[in-house]
């Protein structure tokens, strides 16, 4: 089984048919909460060196520790009216290391 991924964003409005509800009527999603998030974290760590910020401070800052911790801080912030939910998180350590983290 292989699995390909391309990061493109968008804006859009949409109407839900044959659904009870507020996405029945006409609305829209910019459809990057998720980018927005994510770049909260990463402007956290960007530039600094992580054994000084928790919870690397105790938890050793592999790529390993570094997905887990991107997927409990997107996971813990990210809402929506419908379910969403990450289901990995990939961490390049160089252009050939990666580390992925899935619940």
């Amino acid at each position: 089984m292989f699995e390909v991924s391309a990061q493109q964003t968008f804006a859009a409005g949409h109407a839900l048919r044959n659904y009870r509800g507020k996405c029945e009527n006409v609305h829209g999603h910019n459809y990057v909460e998720l980018k927005r998030l994510m770049s909260q974290v990463i402007e956290r760590l960007d530039h600094q060196f992580l054994n000084d910020i928790a919870p690397f401070d105790v938890l050793n800052p592999s790529a390993e520790n570094l997905a887990k911790y991107f997927w409990d801080q997107i996971s813990g912030s990210l809402k929506s009216e419908v379910p969403v939910a990450v289901s990995e998180v990939r961490v390049w350590e160089t252009d050939t290391s990666i580390a992925v983290y899935r619940p």
